[in-house]
């Protein structure tokens, strides 16, 4: 392990007495061999982040979907060029086709606002957050769109969202 070198250093006058030099000497080869057992034992027995996955409500096989009222829902449509069309309700009656609007991500009077005050409506009426926003995005649409509505889910504490399909009626709100 450690050994001291106990050679003295050849003197130079004749007569003279020299003090004995004695030098150490550590061996660290055990000790690399301990950081790596070290290394190796942390390596193996401690478990990795698991990955996190996102849950999410599919319809049922049988083609029963839920029923959803049209005064609870909000459906919000992203296109390219970040385009936002929306209107309230589910929009498949069509002998009232629905009354599209546009908007943007902007902070004030943008699709926030849009959301803030379909909850309020939602929250008035039935007393609870039963709001289901429909989201549809077209193939023009960009992942960052999708992405800034999720966000926008979160902030305005929207509880059901769901993304679905977009129509071809639907397709050409955005066009």
């Amino acid at each position: 392990m450690a050994e001291i070198n106990t050679a003295s250093s050849p003197g130079r006058g004749q007569g003279k007495a020299h003090r004995k030099v004695r030098s150490t000497r550590v061996d660290m080869t055990p000790m690399v061999d301990l950081g790596f057992l070290l290394i190796t034992f942390f390596m193996l027995a401690t478990s990795l982040a698991q990955p996190k996955a996102m849950d999410f409500a599919m319809p049922r096989a049988d083609g029963d979907s839920m029923k959803l009222a049209d005064s609870k829902a909000l459906t919000i449509m992203l296109g390219g060029n970040n385009r936002i069309a929306w209107y309230e309700g589910i929009g498949n009656d069509p002998a009232h086709p629905p009354q599209v609007q546009y908007s943007s991500f902007a902070m004030h009077q943008g699709i926030g606002d849009v959301i803030r005050k379909k909850r309020l409506q939602v929250m008035q009426k039935y007393r609870r957050n039963e709001l289901m926003v429909l989201i549809k995005a077209d193939s023009a649409a960009n992942y960052r769109n999708v992405v800034d509505i999720m966000d926008e889910m979160l902030i305005n504490d929207v509880d059901r969202y769901a993304i679905v399909d977009i129509t071809a009626q639907e397709k050409g709100f955005l066009q």
